[in-house]
């Protein structure tokens, strides 16, 4: 494919969103922008939501580990049915009966200053670390594909991406937001149907001889039940569970999306939609994974060593011109789908919970806004370069890692928070939270030895979770009384 080509496709396709952008934010303020004035329709936000939670990372990364680890990591997607439902009836119906901007402020209600605060860092320090990680992947694949042929470099096609990002959210946010990622979401599906479509036809599959073809193949085992494995069924299970209930409930970004919506019942809609159709979508992926494979095997390709390279491999140089450009213009658009919404739920966050918004008249908000806005995208042009230097064999493997170690403090803090009665000093919790990663990582890098030969996996956001709400309850002061309770 040309470079000319693609760049023209990228240029073309950021018109489009800027187009949603001009139509979506007229007459907009401060409540638009951090909750589209919560007027936001169900089934818009549970459809544009999909591109969001799967973000480039899944479209590359999912398909290429199919080699490595079948199609186990459905494991963990049945999990995330569990960690929505909790989600949608425990975490949800607390948001909006608190009717919160920044879902941070329920610690400060119900702990304090300090315990607020360190939620609302740890949010910023998680989805500024996994905004980078997604967006450097697909930068990565649009630097080979395209810029190093036109000798522009890694950092200066970084800092082009985010800036045609912010132009594009810094007025509308939220509320252009949930129309651009609705059009994301379509584009990025229809790419992986028509990818399938046409490997299938090349292939000469119909539809039954697909549907063995991957049913006999070498990549279909789902189920793992060796305890020692680091895929073993009830740890990827019950890791799913709490990734998505940390990763989605105790995340700005995703539940800034939810609370848009009219009421706490169109909520619970959109997130039990949104539940079936993100398993629908799963399998895709990993069927795709089989076809990209047995595809190379048919051709007798020798694909890259790496699992990230192997679907851009094949797209950028032995697929048909139509079927690379669906593939970039399908990475294109769940990447920025996920990167546009973390940058608003960013500056939200900051915004709300560090610069005092309520305190501030709307012109002083505006200003800040699109201060912090600005800033927000610095920091993370800078965080995708400094990832450039770290090579994973896997990057969604290491994406779940950083949540786990970055999230579980913000799950220990919730589940002490909503299921004891006792009161906390504030003041120490942010050691606690500082230090429960810490263990986290000594276990976890021990725990072959002594364990038994036991392997953490991704479960490390329980582990963490767990020590932080054990530290949690070994410096609390006694219970609270039923009215000190009810006013939290």
């Amino acid at each position: 494919m040309s470079p000319t080509l693609i760049l023209a496709l990228i240029a073309g396709y950021f018109c489009i969103l800027i187009l949603i952008s001009f139509l979506t934010s007229r007459k907009t303020d401060s409540d638009t922008f951090f909750l589209a004035n919560r007027k936001s329709p169900w089934y818009i936000v549970a459809f544009g939501m999909i591109g969001t939670t799967l973000s480039g990372i899944t479209f590359i990364s999912v398909p290429g580990m199919v080699k490595a680890t079948q199609f186990t990591y459905l494991q963990m997607v049945l999990g995330y049915l569990l960690g929505y439902l909790v989600i949608a009836t425990v975490l949800m119906p607390l948001y909006y009966r608190l009717n919160l901007v920044s879902i941070y402020t329920y610690l400060e209600q119900r702990f304090g200053y300090w315990s607020y605060k360190t939620g609302a860092a740890f949010f910023l320090l998680s989805r500024t670390l996994l905004a980078s990680i997604r967006l450097f992947l697909v930068a990565g694949v649009l630097q080979f594909a395209v810029f190093d042929d036109l000798g522009i470099p890694f950092a200066v096609s970084v800092i082009i991406t985010i800036l045609l990002i912010w132009v594009y959210t810094f007025r509308g946010g939220m509320k252009t937001i949930i129309w651009t990622d609705t059009f994301q979401t379509m584009t990025m599906l229809v790419a992986v149907a028509t990818t399938i479509w046409l490997i299938s036809d090349e292939l000469n599959y119909n539809y039954q001889s697909l549907v063995t073809t991957v049913q006999e193949s070498n990549y279909s085992q789902v189920f793992v039940w060796d305890v020692k494995a680091g895929n073993y069924f009830w740890k990827q299970f019950l890791a799913g569970a709490f990734i998505t209930i940390a990763m989605t409930g105790l995340d700005q970004d995703m539940m800034q999306k939810n609370l848009s919506c009219k009421n706490i019942g169109e909520a619970q809609k959109n997130m039990f939609w949104f539940n079936v159709i993100l398993v629908v979508v799963n399998i895709l992926f990993l069927t795709l994974g089989v076809l990209l494979y047995t595809y190379a095997e048919t051709n007798g390709l020798s694909l890259p060593t790496k699992a990230d390279d192997v679907y851009p491999f094949l797209a950028i140089n032995h697929f048909s011109a139509f079927l690379g450009i669906v593939f970039i213009l399908g990475i294109i658009a769940i990447t920025y789908a996920s990167a546009d919404s973390a940058l608003t739920a960013l500056t939200t966050s900051f915004c709300v919970d560090f610069l005092n918004f309520n305190d501030k008249s709307e012109h002083q908000r505006v200003q800040q806004r699109y201060w912090a806005h600005a800033g927000v995208s610095v920091v993370m042009v800078l965080v995708v370069i400094a990832f450039d230097v770290l090579d994973s064999p896997s990057v969604i493997s290491t994406m779940f890692t950083v949540a786990g170690y970055t999230y579980g403090p913000l799950l220990g803090l919730y589940a002490f928070g909503l299921y004891t009665r006792r009161a906390i000093r504030d003041r120490f919790v942010p050691a606690i939270c500082l230090v429960s990663p810490m263990l986290t990582y000594i276990i976890s890098y021990n725990s072959v030895e002594w364990f038994w030969g036991y392997q953490f996996g991704f479960e490390v956001l329980i582990l963490n979770g767990f020590l932080t709400f054990a530290g949690l309850m070994a410096l609390s002061k006694g219970r609270m009384g039923e009215l000190e309770l009810a006013q939290k």
